[in-house]
């Protein structure tokens, strides 16, 4: 029986105010507007929990926290990652996960007014206005510059149509798959990995982050792109090596970065490396976080937890934490 669902990480306080909440009607409904990462806390938190229900990855829930959590029944996920969750020991705990759908339309597009924002300097220009000082930097246009996508899959293909649409050359590299997806859509390839840092003014992340992934982008590939290159990741902070983007923009290779993701959310502290150099801009992980994705992830999320209260669960992906023992 499901009746009590937690709800972590609602730091914008957005959950209540969705249309889709009140799909949860009748139910004890805690949410936290908050991230706690300590595990003593999280299990204060999630303890008396039937149910949860994940914003994204922003919780990570281990072995050690299930084995804590003796109420929990179901994990309901928003969107469709599950690498946070370690999913073998919910099966063995008789804990189903299920999981939603995603749209790329929401990180695509702050993929591209990043892109659009620090090819223009707009953060600089907006303070330096606010100080009363008038046009301070001279930005560039992205029309005839090249578009490296390494990562041609749902998100990376949006914004690789986005560029052809202001008139960029696009450059894709990823796996064999993505590469001929690519082709077929009329965009160039690279002939590697680095072919693509060395030949694109603005490189922009599109990879899921699994154990093939992580590190991926190393510090020699930082180093071998242009002086005043842009490299954007609205994906996750662990494809880039560890250190290696600050130490690379340190080192003038690349010029500028824009980035949405970070090792260890949420970021609060001001001293933060990214945060200090006036080439970089930072967004607080904002790719899925917009109104009509949020109504989606949280109602199909919603959706799962009703299924599974009335005897039908959907889109489980450890079938096997159904079975009785």
């Amino acid at each position: 029986m499901i009746q009590t669902l937690v709800i972590p990480d609602d730091t914008q306080n957005a959950v209540r105010g969705l249309h889709s909440f009140s799909k949860l009607a009748g139910y004890d409904v805690t949410v936290y507007t908050d991230s706690v990462r300590d595990p003593d806390q999280l299990v204060e938190r999630l303890q008396n929990a039937d149910a949860l229900v994940l914003t994204r990855e922003r919780t990570p829930i281990p072995r050690a926290l299930i084995e804590r959590l003796p109420h929990l029944k179901l994990i309901s996920q928003t969107g469709r990652g599950t690498a946070h969750i370690d999913v073998a020991a919910c099966t063995e705990h008789k804990i189903a996960v299920a999981v939603g759908d995603g749209l790329p339309y929401a990180p695509a597009e702050l993929t591209w007014a990043l892109i659009l924002a620090s090819m223009r300097q707009l953060p600089d220009q907006v303070e330096s206005m606010r100080a009363g000082k008038w046009g301070t930097r001279i930005g560039r246009v992205v029309r005839g510059r090249t578009l490296g996508i390494f990562g041609y899959g749902k998100i990376g293909s949006v914004v690789a149509g986005y560029g052809r649409a202001f008139g960029m050359r696009v450059l894709v590299w990823g796996r064999e798959g993505s590469l001929e997806r690519a082709r077929a859509d009329g965009f160039d390839t690279a002939s590697s990995q680095r072919d693509l840092f060395e030949r694109s003014d603005i490189v922009s992340l599109h990879l899921k982050l699994i154990k093939e992934t992580a590190g991926i982008v190393t510090g020699e590939d930082l180093a071998a792109m242009k002086p005043d290159a842009l490299i954007v990741n609205t994906s996750r902070a662990e494809l880039i090596a560890p250190e290696a983007l600050v130490n690379a923009l340190r080192a003038g290779r690349p010029g500028y970065a824009a980035v949405d993701v970070y090792e260890n959310e949420p970021i609060t502290q001001t001293d933060y490396s990214l945060l200090t150099m006036d080439h970089v801009i930072c967004t607080p992980h904002l790719g899925y976080a917009e109104l009509d994705t949020y109504e989606m992830y949280f109602g199909q999320a919603f959706d799962n937890v009703l299924a599974f209260a009335a005897g039908e669960p959907q889109n489980v992906i450890n079938p096997d934490a159904l079975r009785s023992s």
